[in-house]
């Protein structure tokens, strides 16, 4: 049997397009976005000559899932649906930038929605997670479960976006691009950075026991960093809230979130 010592590569030139991703080359940056994706959804709603919306909800919004079910499953779109596409509309350009990064710190956002769900009273968490100023990893979930606390579920929440750092770093190591810098989590929430750098009695933390001696482990032996953020550069309430439209389009312009560059590599513009 002879082995293949090996393999030949084909240089495919700058990447363009992948897994329905586009991607445009700058003089200084990397921008991704979705425009024939969002087109695609807006053309088969019927929703492509659509009035734009600046936010996806407005403040007054609420949802319920009782009803009476629709007899034509075509009218599926509803109102508060119809706004979301709407605001689709409105961003249909809009992408994600990658800068060059002048550091490679990670430093991680996260926040919790407590008891928001009308229906069931669970909570909904959700993290940022950048790389260099870059944002690399980004998530919003409901919690299968009740926390007795907001306290408590803050703490959860800080745990799993630890989680996901770790995983995170674990990649770079093996790439060789692991940054000297210990990563930062950032937290609205007083309680539960004091329950990160502080021993507590086990009564007062035995329902997260196992996060908190988790999280306590992280900052005690120097791997993780936890530090107050105001809830207005908190940038993971994005993922958790319904917020007014000058501070939705703030947090969503600290997520690197916004139109495509003004020219592309070469001094060609973007049309």
């Amino acid at each position: 049997m002879t082995l293949i010592s090996e393999v030949r590569v084909v240089t495919l030139g700058p990447l363009g397009y992948f897994l329905g991703l586009e991607v445009t080359h700058s003089d200084a940056s990397l921008f991704l976005s979705q425009a024939k994706y969002a087109h695609d959804i807006l053309s088969r709603t019927g929703l492509l000559d659509s009035k734009p919306v600046a936010i996806p909800l407005a403040n007054t919004n609420t949802f319920l899932s009782k009803g009476v079910p629709f007899h034509d499953h075509t009218i599926y779109y509803l109102q508060l649906v119809k706004r979301i596409l709407r605001y689709v509309k409105g961003t249909i350009s809009f992408g994600l930038t990658f800068s060059k990064p002048t550091s490679t710190t990670i430093v991680g956002y996260f926040d919790a929605d407590w008891a928001r769900c009308i229906e069931t009273r669970r909570s909904t968490y959700g993290y940022s997670i950048y790389l260099g100023g870059n944002l690399v990893s980004w998530s919003a979930k409901k919690q299968p479960t009740f926390s007795r606390s907001s306290c408590e579920f803050e703490y959860r929440a800080m745990a799993n976006t630890a989680a996901e750092i770790i995983w995170l770093t674990h990649l770079l190591r093996e790439l060789h691009a692991l940054p000297m810098a210990r990563p930062t989590l950032l937290c609205d929430n007083k309680s539960a950075i004091f329950l990160s750098q502080n021993l507590v009695s086990h009564k007062r933390a035995k329902h997260i026991d196992i996060d908190y001696h988790f999280m306590r482990e992280l900052v005690s032996s120097g791997r993780f960093y936890t530090k107050f953020v105001p809830s207005n550069l908190q940038v993971a309430d994005i993922f958790t809230k319904i917020l007014s439209r000058p501070l939705f389009e703030k947090l969503r312009g600290l997520l690197h979130i916004g139109p495509p560059p003004v020219r592309l590599t070469g001094g060609k513009s973007i049309t």
